[in-house]
């Protein structure tokens, strides 16, 4: 979450005048994350998140986030619903850009995961893969492997600007992942983007799934594997065991991993560790005057994709020994 787009009071009022929301009693710019500009809306009805997209988010692809949403929360799954105006839409356009009202989840995010934290979120994303079977709407993922080339040529030439020698590191890998990466895993609807301030605790259970807006069709253990660069490392980018360990243990017992999907793990991790090196990167370098947001560092990816380098197979992270 974050904010780019500041929004008039009056122009708010009026779009929430098409709500029955109630009148607004305050709204609040949320300055983490680096995608949407984000809200915190209360009005006369509660307590809501308002969505200004930006950015990567494609008008078209709305749609499936917000219809996967309504499905997921059917089937059981925590995660804010769409909330629609008088007309029906959970869609509408406000500040030029396109918006969408959601509900407000209670808990909040942890920043230094603990093993049962990162336990608790195993198991729940296995849960959402299996509630997402049989969504019946596909969305393509443009930040996967035939993304990362084109991704990196729009600001290769800055890349010495980051770090030493990256420009090298990052093409020779793009040559190595564009080889050699895994194709035919199970997949369906993934989440893409399960960082720590996308999941909101309760003490150590699980109240909460936010930020669908990279969610898409694709291998369910690429899903696993970013979540494990995420929440698996200490604050100096080393890998935890204990923690991936309880985190694969955790996703396991609902949704057992295949032969071919341990065998591709350690690539799969490789590849989310270089996605979101790439994507931290061009935020990093790209930043709009006047932002609300804080850039995330792109170095803690770099660090994590040179330990996946050095994995020989997937009884690094405790799995397939």
């Amino acid at each position: 979450m974050a904010v780019y787009t500041l929004v008039d009071d009056e122009e708010l009022i009026a779009f929430l005048a098409t709500y029955d929301l109630g009148p607004l009693l305050s709204c609040k710019g949320i300055a983490e994350g680096v995608e949407n500009s984000n809200y915190y809306l209360h009005t006369g009805a509660g307590s809501f998140i308002l969505t200004l997209y930006e950015k990567r988010v494609a008008e078209t692809d709305l749609p499936f986030f917000l219809n996967l949403m309504e499905h997921l929360a059917a089937r059981g799954v925590t995660c804010p619903l769409p909330v629609k105006n008088r007309a029906g839409l959970a869609l509408g356009r406000l500040a030029g850009r396109p918006a969408v009202i959601v509900t407000f989840l209670d808990g909040y995010s942890i920043h230094h995961p603990e093993i049962a934290h990162c336990a608790a979120l195993g198991a729940n994303l296995a849960q959402l893969h299996l509630a997402g079977a049989d969504f019946a709407q596909r969305r393509r993922n443009a930040l996967s492997v035939e993304g990362w080339r084109p991704l990196f040529s729009t600001c290769a030439s800055r890349a010495e600007e980051v770090a030493t020698g990256l420009r090298a590191l990052v093409d020779a890998e793009l040559d190595h992942l564009e080889r050699s990466w895994p194709r035919d895993l199970p997949s369906g609807v993934i989440h893409a983007d399960l960082f720590p301030d996308n999941v909101f605790f309760l003490g150590e259970r699980i109240s909460g799934l936010i930020d669908f807006y990279f969610a898409c069709t694709d291998a369910y253990a690429y899903d696993l594997a970013i979540c494990l660069n995420a929440w698996c490392f200490d604050a100096e980018h080393r890998y935890q065991p204990d923690k991936g360990a309880a985190l694969l243990d955790a996703y396991q017992r609902i949704r057992p991993l295949s032969c071919a999907e341990i065998e591709a793990f350690p690539m799969l991790a490789r590849g989310a560790a270089l996605r979101f090196l790439l994507t931290r990167y061009v935020d990093w370098l790209n930043v709009p005057p006047g932002a609300l947001v804080r850039p995330k560092d792109p170095r803690e990816y770099l660090a994590k994709l040179r330990f996946h380098q050095s994995a020989a197979d997937a009884r690094v992270y405790g799995v397939g020994s």
